[in-house]
């Protein structure tokens, strides 16, 4: 599968990776956990059938059907990547991802609504290039 993902998620990554060159063992952590989700994704050959433990539907979504990456429990920390996978081909973007640690239920709260914005705009300039 192709891993794809907006400016935004861009930038967020390159910060994370930032502070934890910089010595900041959450964000080091963060990151290991984030690069793990991706890795799930870039391993799948189709878009899932069926939820798993670490993959799974976002039940608050609007118009996109968004799924969840996550990771096993950790104490303080609770990385979420979110995704959409594209029907034109095997293409799945990584919209966003928070620590759910920080958020609590308020990140699931404004997930549909954020989601959604993101992948219009990803679709938009993807239609450009």
């Amino acid at each position: 599968m192709i891993v794809d993902w907006p400016q935004g998620f861009d930038e967020w990554l390159d910060h994370l990776e930032v502070r934890a060159d910089q010595g900041d063992r959450r964000a080091s952590r963060q990151l290991a956990l984030v690069t793990a989700e991706l890795q799930v994704l870039a391993r799948l050959r189709e878009k899932p059938a069926v939820e798993t433990a670490t993959l799974r539907r976002v039940r608050q979504r609007r118009r996109y059907e968004i799924w969840r990456l996550s990771h096993p429990y950790e104490a303080g920390v609770a990385m979420r990547v979110i995704c959409w996978f594209s029907d034109e081909d095997a293409v799945v973007v990584a919209a966003f991802a928070a620590d759910k640690a920080k958020a609590g239920d308020v990140f699931y709260d404004q997930i549909g609504t954020k989601a959604d914005a993101i992948i219009d705009q990803y679709r938009r300039e993807s239609r450009r290039s």
